[in-house]
């Protein structure tokens, strides 16, 4: 039984505090709410909530123009331990706040919000800002997916990424045309300004490795079919999921990796199907003109303008606008991590995490439902090992491998109590290292279930080959007796 603990400051500003708040500040509070997996998994997820009074520096800090600047400001003042969660309560006549917004996520691990009148009107938004800032019942779900219920999961959980110990990340430029087009792509200045800050910041949850490849000759394996309105090629959303299997024969990266492979493809079509565009569900044109792959990765078409004489010389060389095409990556990078921000409700306002391509909330987010998900696979894993040991009765457990599925149960112990106490960060780790542990015993090979043989069939290996032999064996022990017994019932003849 598993039980998230979300530790909470409440902070009230001078003229913030509800009227019918009947105990005097500061004072603690706790709120549970179990969130149901299956018949036999719950999580429960316990809010600890610390209410006060702001601090001269906080004052200060709140005393800014705009929600960003007092946001900067706050940091320094505040607990940046991972899982923890600061909410400002400023008075709702607050002009820090726009108008119509009521709740500001910053993007460290605090958020303002107007304190809404009454008791309850504070707790429900204090509900809803904890929720889209720690973990949802969804994100959970998500994460304990292979024990949730088909029909109730939701159709997104799917396409999140599993939890890993590391992630390669594939860049490729495809170039069906190189007698046409001579694509030039500043793949290693992209990464290193667009790409590696974001991993800087996911490095705490996992390794990542990128690398980048141009392939020549790769076509997508679908023909689009031509538009005479727009004079121009499309693909139909229908049509997507056959693009991905003749492109992934050629990338080749998945074959000889330990680690799930994120693969960004860059396609430039060749002259004879430009331009070439992407078209949704409903016929409209997709605006960034790239498409995503649950689990897999993404790809981008990148057209190519025409040369504005036909005369023009063959191939034309073509620069590719890195940023343009890194902001989709980019994206569904995020997509693919489940840090998408479409579900919040409408007098939110969230602040752009910049540079760094998540806030220090949504690290959090991730780090929750992989620290549940890592629980939940040494679980499986060490129960599949303990129904191969008792399948087999002759199996040797050698030290090492018993060592391991030791270290695996006290990591994984000692990453539940690490959540119930609220420490994200410790608790990630143990859970990471029971994951290690727990993979290492259950692929060891000498654990190797095909090594040894059930006894029956055992029998009816060594039957067939021994019993032919035996026969004549028997026949002559047989005759070897009879022949002594006779032997001893004649007389001996004396001289």
């Amino acid at each position: 039984q598993v039980q998230l603990v979300v530790p909470i400051a409440v902070v009230f500003s001078p003229g913030s505090v509800p009227g019918d708040l009947l105990r005097p500040l500061p004072f603690r509070d706790v709120q549970e709410m179990e969130i149901s997996v299956n018949l036999r998994t719950s999580v429960t997820s316990r809010y600890e909530m610390l209410y006060r009074s702001t601090t001269g520096q906080e004052e200060a800090a709140l005393a800014a123009a705009t929600a960003r600047e007092a946001d900067a400001a706050l940091h320094p003042l505040q607990d940046t331990t991972l899982g923890s969660l600061t909410m400002y309560v400023v008075p709702e006549t607050s002009s820090l706040l726009p108008q119509g917004i009521n709740v500001y996520v910053g993007k460290h691990r605090s958020a303002l919000l107007r304190a809404g009148g009454s008791l309850a009107a504070l707790q429900a938004r204090l509900r809803e800002v904890t929720q889209v800032m720690s973990f949802t019942a969804s994100s959970i779900a998500a994460a304990l997916s292979d024990r949730v219920p088909n029909g109730q999961l939701s159709p997104d959980a799917r396409r999140y990424l599993k939890s890993s110990l590391g992630y390669e990340i594939t860049f490729s430029l495809l170039n069906p045309d190189p007698k046409s087009h001579t694509v030039d792509w500043d793949i290693e200045g992209a990464v290193n300004r667009y790409v590696k800050p974001v991993l800087d910041k996911l490095s705490l949850v996992a390794n990542f490795s990128v690398d980048s490849q141009i392939l020549y000759y790769a076509v997508l394996g679908v023909t689009p079919r031509y538009d005479k309105e727009s004079s121009s090629f499309l693909l139909s959303a229908h049509s997507l999921p056959h693009v991905i299997n003749p492109v992934e024969a050629r990338l080749g990266s998945s074959a000889a990796s330990l680690y799930p492979v994120l693969n960004f493809l860059l396609y430039v079509p060749e002259r004879s199907h430009s331009p070439l565009y992407i078209q949704d569900k409903d016929g409209a044109p997709v605006s960034t003109n790239a498409f995503h792959s649950p689990r897999w990765g993404g790809i981008m078409v990148y057209n190519v303008e025409a040369p504005a004489s036909p005369q023009a010389s063959l191939p034309l060389h073509v620069d590719v606008d890195m940023a343009r095409v890194m902001e989709v990556f980019l994206a569904q990078l995020r997509l693919l991590f489940g840090l998408s921000r479409e579900e919040v409700p409408p007098e939110f306002l969230l602040e752009s995490p910049g540079n760094e391509g998540l806030a220090d909330w949504e690290l959090d987010h991730l780090l929750w439902a992989h620290t549940v998900e890592n629980i939940a696979t040494v679980s499986t894993t060490l129960t599949s090992l303990a129904q191969l040991l008792d399948k087999i009765g002759n199996i040797v457990i050698k030290d090492d491998v018993a060592s391991e599925v030791y270290r695996a149960v006290a990591s994984v112990q000692s990453a539940v109590t690490e959540l119930s106490l609220g420490h994200l960060h410790a608790a990630f780790q143990a859970s990471k290292e029971a994951v290690t542990s727990s993979e290492r015993a259950f692929f060891d090979p000498s654990l190797l279930h095909l090594l040894y043989f059930p006894d029956d069939q055992k029998f009816a290996i060594y039957i067939p080959l021994f019993l032919p032999m035996a026969v004549p064996i028997l026949l002559s022990l047989a005759k070897i007796v009879r022949e002594t017994r006779q032997h001893k019932k004649e007389p001996t003849k004396m001289d």
